[in-house]
């Protein structure tokens, strides 16, 4: 079973580079208006629809989670080195666990955290901005 995201952008080939680099895969399909990434790890049917308008981070965020801190730090330092900035959270707690974790924003302002659980916890949220409907 692959789960399936398809998110809308304004801007087809800004955002199939962008998604290149955060997935680390090529597109296995790129017409006019859509392009399709198939991943295997994680199990991944990903597209990107093209639209007139975006009003970004429609549904809150999307994320990877990572099986330890390292991962989190590897993916964090492969990104950097591509020319994104990764807004990092260390030791925060989010989403009722204690997390470290980083984010990137693509071209329409679809947060992506990358993120590794500590620990459960008992409230939502200290002072990150986590789970946010909002974009930062």
């Amino acid at each position: 079973m692959k789960m399936h995201v398809g998110v809308n952008v304004t801007d087809l080939e800004k955002s199939i580079q962008f998604y290149k680099k955060v997935l680390n895969a090529e597109p296995v399909k790129v017409k006019a208006d859509y392009a399709k990434f198939l991943l295997d790890d994680p199990a991944l049917n990903f597209t990107l629809n093209l639209k007139d308008a975006v009003s970004g981070n429609q549904v809150g965020h999307f994320g990877f989670q990572m099986e330890n801190l390292e991962e989190v730090l590897q993916q964090k330092e492969r990104l950097e080195k591509l020319g994104f900035f990764a807004r990092e959270e260390m030791d925060v707690t989010c989403c009722y666990a204690t997390q470290d974790k980083f984010w990137v924003t693509d071209p329409d302002g679809n947060e992506w955290e990358f993120f590794y659980t500590k620990g459960d916890a008992e409230i939502m949220k200290t002072e990150s901005t986590c789970c946010s409907t909002e974009p930062v």
